[in-house]
C-alpha cells in the first residue's frame, strides 16, 4: 500500500544537506515543505499590504528557526537585504518558481456537501494559483446546484471533464467509505495528485501522490508540543 504523503511540521526541522541548488534539481521533502510554509505566510502578508518581511517575522509565523529560513532562501539566490528584509512580492514569485507552481493549475472537487461547498467558496486554493473548475457529486439532489460560479456535475462525467478542463489535482471531500472508489476513478482518469479530506487510507499506484489532511492529527501534533 502506498502511504499518504503528508507535509507536517516534524519534517520542517533543519537540514544540513541544503546547498545552492539549480531549479532543475528535485527538492528534498523537507525543503519543499518549508518553502511551502514560507509561501503561505508571504501570500497572506501580501494580501495584508506588507511590502517587506524579515526572517524573524517568518520565523514567528512558521515556528521555523530564522537561521534555517535564511539558509533555505540563500540556497537559491540573494533575496533579502540586511536590515531591510525580504521584498514580499518578489519572494512570492521566486518561491513559486522554485516550487514550480507558477501559472494556473486546475482542480476537480468531489463532494458538494458542506465541506465541499466551503472548499469551493474559499480563496485558499486561488491564493496559490489553483482554481476549482469542476465539482462532482453522486447525489441527484445536488447535481445542477450552483456553488459560486460552478454547477455541480454528475459523477459519471468525470473522464471527459478531466480532459476538457486540463485538471491536474483531485480534491476528495467525500465520506471515507466513498474515498477509495473516487480515488480509483481519478487515477483511471489520469490524475496523479490527490488531496484527501477523508479519513480513508487510500491505496494508489506509486506514481500518484496523496496528501491527507486531518485536523485531528494536526491537533494531536500541536498538543504534544504544548504538553512537552
Amino acid at each position: 500500500m502506498q502511504p499518504p504523503v503528508t507535509f507536517r511540521d516534524d519534517i520542517l526541522a533543519p537540514e544540513s544537506e541544503l546547498d545552492s541548488k539549480p531549479l532543475t534539481e528535485r527538492l528534498s521533502l523537507g525543503v519543499a515543505a518549508r518553502l511551502s510554509r514560507y509561501l503561505q505566510v508571504l501570500t497572506q502578508a501580501k494580501k495584508m499590504g506588507k511590502e517587506t518581511i524579515s526572517s524573524q517575522e517568518l520565523s514567528d509565523y512558521t515556528h521555523i528557526n530564522s537561521t534555517q529560513i535564511r539558509r533555505d532562501l540563500s540556497g537559491f539566490g540573494k533575496f533579502g537585504k540586511r536590515g531591510v528584509g525580504y521584498n514580499v512580492d518578489s519572494l512570492v514569485t521566486q518561491i513559486r518558481k522554485i516550487l514550480r507552481t507558477s501559472g494556473q493549475h486546475n482542480i476537480a472537487l468531489f463532494g458538494a456537501g458542506n465541506l465541499g461547498q466551503a472548499i469551493a467558496s474559499s480563496d485558499i486554493f486561488a491564493d496559490h494559483g489553483f482554481r476549482v473548475v469542476a465539482i462532482f457529486d453522486v447525489d441527484q439532489k445536488k447535481i445542477g446546484k450552483k456553488i459560486g460560479t460552478l454547477v455541480v456535475r454528475p459523477y459519471d462525467s468525470l473522464p471527459e471533464v478531466v480532459e476538457e478542463e486540463d485538471i491536474v489535482v483531485g480534491v476528495l471531500a467525500v465520506p471515507a467509505a466513498a474515498a477509495q472508489a473516487a480515488a480509483d476513478d481519478l487515477v483511471d482518469g489520469g490524475i496523479r495528485i490527490i488531496f484527501n479530506y477523508s479519513d480513508a487510507l487510500l491505496q494508489v499506484p506509486p506514481d500518484v501522490t496523496v496528501h491527507t489532511s486531518s485536523p485531528a492529527v494536526d491537533l494531536l501534533y500541536a498538543l504534544y508540543f504544548y504538553l512537552t
